[in-house]
């Protein structure tokens, strides 16, 4: 027996999730709360269990976040449907989730050529690579960057390439830290880009380091180079960013050869998707172009 559930107890719980309360999700709806909690109290009985946290906000429990990916992809069917239909061709937006690093280098080559396009409208969330296919698993994004190589359950993954990181420092920093052929790790400053950031940290653990002296926060990619560029500390700079500072001299590379390199695979939802096929055909042909093999 194949269980169908109602369109407008899905399109309520999407709702939920985007807004975070009842009444929130009744405002982006036109309807009363009262309305919202009839639709997600029949849709609770369809799918026998509870699928939404009460709390503040409210959150789709475990079985209510697989709902939620169903209606983000009957929304993005619609949409291609009634682009489709439409006298005059309509946009169809896609959600992707990309890495910062990403989004400040290749990935604007990607946002470029969409540019030119006019049937396709994008909502970037910037979110770490290693955490992005999170935003898959949640249905909150139907495209991602991502650093894991398994694919989420419903999407399809492929290898893109990798960035390579290099620690670097402008040379006055360098000099003022040098240590017989190397740096004092433990006491030169060091920028992390946020608390997700491991690159600085995994590099210092590797020579022995596990309490740097001084650690800069700085959560935006520009303003992370710039930091870097500033004498603020040292950090790991992807090599598009970084090569024109070595060409200039402004900044200097530590440790030797000493790099990381992150591959990046690009994952997608499992539909049957005019605009997701057309982003992905994009996003593998920038990527090419850009990231190491």
């Amino acid at each position: 027996m194949v269980v169908q559930f109602n369109a407008a107890g899905v399109e309520a719980l999407v709702a939920i999730a985007d807004h975070g309360t009842f009444d929130a999700a009744a405002g982006a709806l036109h309807v009363t709360p009262s309305a919202v909690s009839q639709r997600i109290r029949a849709l609770e009985r369809e799918a026998g269990q509870v699928l939404v946290s009460r709390g503040s906000p409210c959150v789709p429990t475990e079985a209510g976040t697989a709902l939620v990916r169903l209606g983000r992809q009957l929304r993005l069917l619609d949409e291609e449907a009634r682009s489709t239909l439409a006298a005059q061709q309509g946009r169809v937006e896609v959600t992707v989730a990309v890495n910062a690093d990403s989004l400040a280098t290749w990935f604007r080559d990607v946002l470029a050529e969409v540019a030119r396009r006019e049937d396709l409208v994008l909502r970037l969330i910037v979110e770490d690579q290693a955490y992005s296919a999170q935003m898959l698993r949640s249905g909150e994004a139907l495209g991602a960057v991502t650093s894991d190589p398994h694919a989420v359950q419903g999407c399809r993954s492929e290898h893109l390439g990798f960035l390579r990181y290099r620690p670097a420092a402008v040379p006055e920093l360098a000099e003022r830290w040098r240590s017989g052929r190397g740096v004092d790790w433990q006491r030169m400053p060091v920028v992390v880009f946020n608390a997700k950031d491991a690159l600085q940290h995994d590099l210092l653990r590797a020579r022995g380091v596990t309490d740097p002296e001084v650690v800069h926060l700085v959560p935006t990619s520009a303003d992370f180079l710039e930091a870097v560029r500033l004498g603020l500390g040292w950090g790991m700079l992807p090599e598009p960013q970084l090569r024109p500072e070595l060409d200039a001299g402004t900044l200097v590379t530590l440790g030797g050869r000493t790099h990381h390199d992150v591959h990046l695979h690009w994952q997608r939802w499992r539909i049957d998707s005019a605009a997701l096929a057309t982003l992905t055909d994009v996003v593998r042909r920038i990527s090419a172009r850009h990231l190491r093999r």
